[in-house]
């Protein structure tokens, strides 16, 4: 007899890296809701490759990537997979005024399968450090604050029996700690119990040293009263032995800033069988090629600075302070704090935290080319950020290169989801 699929939606679900742990974990999406544009089309086209490979026609997916043309969406694909899937993808912003419609399309989606996981993160700028930094004052007042709320309305409409409600690990203390003993006391009243823990990406699997707030509630009785064993997951944690660089990055093909191609199919420089962390985490995807290895392009400034960052870092394993570098090459005026806007990924370990800010310059992720000189200096490709934030090789990010970029540094890492699948599914019956 084969094992109950179990269902989820997923809110505020950016490009998908939690939603694509689940996938993985053997959970079967109902709906995503996201407001984001380019990130909805990414889930779109997410949704024809799962669809397509499960109908054993991946040739189709394969044509499209081969295919594609820079500014086409992704509707030459699209259009090839049924309705419904691509209808899963709900784009609104999610409020007052559109809960009820999209309580709609969920139920209509849904045909009347009970919803058991509700999984997502509201945006999280209003509560992390950053953003109380570049909003001040304007933070309290900010709507984003408040996007806890219509979580909890979704699990009062569907009554799931666990949720997973991801964010930065500053949302207990944001605004003196009261979102967050408010979104506690909301669910309570729902009938879940409620536990929120810091987790490490890299303790999962994921090359980067990434802190997240994992919360995970769970129904207290059953629909028959009946007390429930399900609880916060005993994640078993441990340090990973791979490298960015030998076991993440090496098998791409070189690139000097500005080369690579947004659309096209990318060749691998490596054997999967000697890449043993993509094999082992399924990372290289189903596809035997990859896409989106591109490299930003560079002024002379930049890579000189590129130069003397990585030159520092591969000799001392310190990054290079804003105030090291020489006055005619500071193009910035704020000279106390983000001294470290210019950071190279570490090549003999994990990469410091991949954010969405990775959209704007790419500085603060410098490629850690070995012997570095300003012909050959850049900051990491698309992909390599796709990688750092353990996407396997065969998703596609739609939109320009800053989309997919941000869409990339908003995400939830794969492995990091799939791990906290896994144990949920393990708690409820099969």
């Amino acid at each position: 007899m084969a094992k109950k699929k179990y269902t989820f939606i997923d809110l505020f679900a950016g490009a998908g890296g939690l939603s694509e742990g689940f996938i993985r974990a053997g959970f079967e999406p109902i709906a995503h809701i996201e407001m984001d544009k380019y990130a909805c089309d990414t889930l779109r086209t997410r949704a024809a490759f799962h669809y397509l490979n499960k109908n054993n026609q991946l040739n189709i997916y394969e044509d499209y990537l081969r295919n594609k043309k820079e500014k086409e969406d992704g509707s030459k694909l699209w259009n090839q997979v049924p309705k419904e899937v691509i209808d899963s993808v709900i784009q609104a912003e999610i409020g007052e005024n559109t809960i009820h419609d999209i309580f709609a399309k969920v139920d209509d989606l849904a045909h009347e399968q009970p919803i058991d996981i509700i999984i997502g993160g509201p945006p999280c700028q209003a509560y992390s450090v950053a953003g109380r930094a570049r909003l001040g004052k304007k933070i309290e007042d900010d709507p984003r604050n408040e996007l806890y709320k219509f979580y909890v309305q979704f699990l009062d409409k569907y009554k799931p029996k666990m949720f997973v409600f991801e964010n930065v690990p500053s949302i207990r203390t944001a605004k003196g700690g009261k979102p967050y003993e408010d979104l506690q006391r909301l669910v309570r009243d729902l009938g879940y119990d409620i536990k929120g823990n810091i987790q490490l990406a890299s303790d999962f699997g994921v090359l980067q040293k990434r802190q997240r707030m994992i919360i995970i509630g769970w129904k207290l009785f059953d629909d028959n009263g009946v007390p429930t064993n399900y609880h916060y997951p005993d994640f078993q944690k441990r340090e990973t032995p791979y490298k960015v660089m030998r076991d993440l990055f090496s098998d791409l093909p070189t690139l000097k800033a500005g080369e690579g191609t947004l659309c096209g199919a990318v060749n691998y420089a490596k054997e999967l069988s000697e890449m043993e962390y993509l094999q082992r985490n399924r990372l290289r995807g189903v596809l035997p090629f990859t896409t989106q290895h591109i490299a930003r392009p560079n002024n002379l400034n930049d890579r000189e600075i590129y130069v003397w960052a990585i030159q520092k870092f591969l000799k001392e394993q310190k990054q290079l302070s804003y105030k090291e570098i020489p006055a005619d090459h500071q193009k910035h005026k704020n000279k106390e704090t983000f001294l470290n806007r210019f950071s190279v990924v570490n090549p003999d370990g994990c990469c410091h935290t991949v954010v969405a800010h990775i959209a704007m310059d790419g500085h603060y992720y410098i490629y850690p080319t070995p012997k570095p000189t300003i012909e050959n200096v850049r900051s990491i490709s698309i992909r390599e950020a796709a990688r750092l934030q353990s996407f396997p090789d065969d998703f596609f990010f739609e939109g320009s290169r800053s989309a997919a970029f941000k869409q990339i540094g908003n995400a939830v890492p794969v492995l990091l989801a799939e791990k906290i699948a896994q144990k949920i599914l393990e708690q409820i019956p099969q």
